[in-house]
């Protein structure tokens, strides 16, 4: 919380970030980054792009049938859009221009493919906080886009019980 407060109060003084890059995945924890974004969002000139990727599910033989399940890249697509419209228009009520754009293939290279298209001055993304077998299992992407990225990254670190809690509180508190 510290470094977010921080952070904070340099980009609403320097207003030195005009277009940021916010990657998410539809769960809870990738949307956690949010609530700083609608914070630092107060200036009008910010710029702030929504990206979903898509990853490639290859095709896969149902086994004692002729059926391949197959990868709806469009459906998907449409989802993504979807998702990504009810999320910008919440941005939007600070007055930000937000834009949308979803890809398929590699998050990793994805993120970096659009920041770099962009022409981003900051990635902000929570992380997963994965630890232990499930980072060794899973990687990073997180990691791999700080290791990358050819602009800052802005991480938030959270885990589905920090996400689950902070919605347990927030309904406690907006109960009547």
């Amino acid at each position: 919380e510290r470094v977010h407060k921080t952070t904070t109060v340099k980009m609403k003084e320097d207003t030195m970030y005009k277009r940021v890059l916010v990657p998410v995945d539809g769960s809870g924890v990738a949307e956690s980054i949010l609530p700083y974004i609608r914070e630092i969002a107060s200036p009008p000139e910010l710029d702030i792009i929504l990206l979903q990727v898509n990853g490639i599910i290859p095709p896969m033989a149902i086994e004692g049938t002729r059926y391949f399940a197959e990868d709806h890249v469009e459906a998907r697509r449409q989802e993504a859009d979807m998702y990504l419209g009810v999320l910008a228009a919440e941005i939007r009520t600070s007055g930000a221009r937000v834009h949308t754009r979803v890809r398929l293939g590699d998050p990793v290279d994805a993120i970096l493919a659009v920041a770099r298209d962009e022409e981003v001055d900051v990635i902000a993304m929570a992380t997963h906080g994965r630890t232990g077998p499930s980072r060794l299992l899973w990687g990073s992407v997180a990691e791999d886009v700080v290791r990358h990225a050819p602009v800052p990254v802005f991480l938030v670190r959270r885990t589905k019980k920090d996400v689950a809690r902070r919605r347990r509180d927030a309904a406690v508190v907006s109960a009547p």
